[in-house]
């Protein structure tokens, strides 16, 4: 079990969009940081599996720090992302806060992963073939009374109006139903693939998990949006149709073209009018 990688998808060529992404949804999963740290003991061990940009592994290390000190164990399979998050949680982590950064798959034995009070998974588990034992692996990684947290699915972020000006209403809708297609066809093609045809609180049970819990964290950025939110937003509609282009039609195409040309009349990049909106789900269980 790898943390975000997937042949399909070079995680290295989304670097700028994974750290726009977590500027974006810092202020909505500092709290969740904030709860997480603290179920678990002082001075905790935190893993981050598959951890991006380390904009999460952040929100942890400043949390330790404000708790008294810990370690952040930074867990991924792309040597680029790898090096951002270590960059990024080495800046505000402090004398208090160790710092390790892991390369590689969890499945080489190799790769000598510490015991851990918390383990957390954002959009991981979904790109492994057997889900149900890649979360029974991650619980492995913990220690006993330890809480394993992975984010899931959640609210699908909207951030378009449904009339653009270019094309026809609703490519937003149009866009992520494509997404959804690619996700189906991308776990079907996942070495190993096996069905999980019940939900995550289920699934931690099964790993052998208790206490088990969900919560969400709402992302809201309202319109105008700020310069940021423009620039995620032309990054966010070339990605979607880039990784989903085959289940759209030559209009929405040549629309999504339009949408993120700095040349186009239509750039989005021009508009006041973009906002983000949605939610991430968490689910949690402790071992005992």
């Amino acid at each position: 079990m790898s943390g975000h990688s997937h042949h399909d998808i070079d995680w290295a060529e989304r670097l700028a969009q994974l750290r726009m992404a977590d500027a974006l949804d810092a202020a909505a999963l500092g709290p969740v940081a904030r709860r997480l740290v603290g179920s678990v003991r002082e001075r905790a061990t935190v893993v981050d599996v598959g951890c991006g940009a380390g904009g999460m592994s952040v929100l942890f290390a400043s949390e330790l720090a404000r708790c008294g000190g810990g370690t952040v164990v930074l867990v991924d399979a792309t040597p680029t992302l790898l090096g951002e998050a270590e960059r990024a949680v080495g800046e505000v982590a402090g004398g208090s806060v160790e710092v390790v950064g892991l390369l590689g798959d969890l499945t080489d034995p190799a790769l000598a992963v510490p015991a851990a009070d918390l383990v957390w998974a954002s959009g991981v588990v979904h790109h492994i073939g057997d889900q149900q034992a890649a979360l029974r692996t991650l619980a492995g990684l913990l220690r006993p009374g330890g809480v394993l947290a992975v984010a899931e699915g959640g609210l699908e972020m909207r951030c378009l109006p449904w009339e653009l000006g270019v094309g026809r209403p609703g490519l937003e809708q149009r866009l992520l139903a494509a997404r959804g297609s690619w996700f189906e066809r991308m776990r079907a093609g996942i070495p190993g693939s096996v069905g999980m045809p019940y939900g995550w609180p289920r699934a931690l049970r099964e790993a052998g998990l208790e206490d088990v819990e969900s919560f969400g964290a709402l992302i809201d950025h309202p319109m105008p949006g700020s310069d940021l939110l423009r620039e995620y937003v032309v990054h966010r509609v070339g990605w979607l149709a880039e990784s989903a282009g085959e289940w759209l039609d030559a209009d929405d195409l040549a629309a999504a073209a339009a949408l993120t040309d700095p040349q186009s009349p239509d750039f989005l990049g021009h508009r006041d009018d973009l906002y983000l909106f949605g939610a991430k789900a968490i689910y949690c269980g402790r071992l005992r």
